[in-house]
């Protein structure tokens, strides 16, 4: 969830072509990790979402809140916008869904089809969480297209929440993967592999792998795949490829900082994710993991262009927009014995965004 400037965004003025990052990347996509809801529950609305995507050649998007409020603190004299702008804590709100909802709601049907709202708001260590996800599909049964993003081990943001810390092995979360399982509906979970303190092994990747095991038929997508903030292991490429080829049910999603850390560094792609995204192209899409801030579509996205000119054509398609369609796609109206709603193949969705 960037709130930062990364090396990639920055252009020089004086050379021509320097404002083509704000166009997007030269594929169209769809941006599988997208916060349309900040940290003090503020969202720019749906209009300026659909015609940012438009502007950064973005086709559809898989969008949800944060289930976090930022505390606004009596001894801060000015607001904060993001979890680490002070050292003030954070809290569980719950109306998040309602304000995804609603957004959503707001836009034509059209404009509609083109999102893939997903379900946050609980707390995942409260045993009473799965009520909220069904209350959610009771009021809005039309709109959701899954669940997530669920923050679990997020470092700082973990530290400054109240509450005990949440993890993807609680159990007050596993009545949540049964009811996706039951429902065929996708979980993005963000679970850190490890904690800033302990960089030399993963210390939380078994929470992860103990619900791979116990829940062979939900299907869970790895939020940048288990990186945050000053959060790495050694051999990362060969974890993310071991949970890939022995978990059949896990899809990962590039965004935020694992690229720039890991995948292409330097603007370098490395020559072992190449092969993983090869490899495993059916299971990886993209993300912008932006929190609103949607006129940085452009630059977060054309930033992937430099490693998708290296794959072959339908790795890079999986990538770009497939793996997102096949995960997200096709599950609005799957609730209360509803027939889904047609959704616009992505030729009809690319044709609209061209005019």
């Amino acid at each position: 969830m960037p709130n930062e400037l990364i090396p990639t965004w920055s252009r020089d003025p004086r050379e021509p072509g320097s404002l083509t990052p704000l166009r997007g990347s030269k594929y169209p996509m769809i941006d599988a990790h997208l916060h349309v809801v900040n940290f003090v529950q503020d969202t720019p609305g749906g209009e300026a979402l659909i015609r940012s995507m438009d502007q950064a050649n973005v086709g559809k998007a898989v969008v949800f809140g944060l289930p976090v409020a930022k505390l606004w603190a009596e001894w801060e004299r000015e607001q904060p916008d993001y979890y680490l702008a002070d050292d003030a804590r954070c809290y569980y709100y719950s109306c998040a869904d309602v304000t995804v909802a609603e957004l959503v709601r707001s836009l034509t049907l059209a404009q509609q089809e083109r999102l893939y709202p997903l379900i946050c708001g609980f707390n995942p260590v409260d045993r009473f969480a799965l009520r909220h996800v069904e209350r959610m599909y009771n009021l809005y049964p039309e709109v959701w297209s899954g669940i997530g993003e669920v923050l679990l081990r997020h470092d700082d943001l973990t530290a400054l929440t109240y509450g005990e810390p949440p993890r993807a092995n609680h159990s007050a979360l596993w009545p949540i993967y049964q009811f996706a399982a039951d429902h065929d509906l996708p979980v993005l979970l963000h679970q850190n592999v490890t904690s800033v303190a302990k960089s030399d092994y993963a210390t939380y990747l078994w929470e992860l792998e103990e619900v791979l095991h116990e829940f062979p038929r939900t299907r869970f997508v790895f939020a940048h795949c288990g990186m945050s903030r000053r959060v790495n292991v050694p051999f990362y490429y060969q974890m993310v490829q071991r949970l890939l080829d022995q978990y059949p049910n896990l899809c990962v999603d590039f965004s935020w900082i694992v690229f720039d850390v890991a995948i292409c560094p330097d603007r370098r792609p490395s020559p072992e994710w190449l092969d993983l995204a090869e490899r495993h192209s059916e299971r990886i899409c993209l993300g912008s993991d932006l929190v609103t801030r949607f006129e940085r579509l452009g630059p977060e996205l054309q930033r992937y262009d430099v490693f998708l000119d290296r794959l072959s054509e339908a790795a890079r398609a999986n990538l770009c927009w497939r793996t997102a369609e096949r995960v997200y796609g096709g599950n609005k109206g799957k609730m209360k014995g509803r027939e889904p709603r047609r959704v616009p193949s992505w030729s009809e969705v690319v044709q609209g965004v061209r005019g």
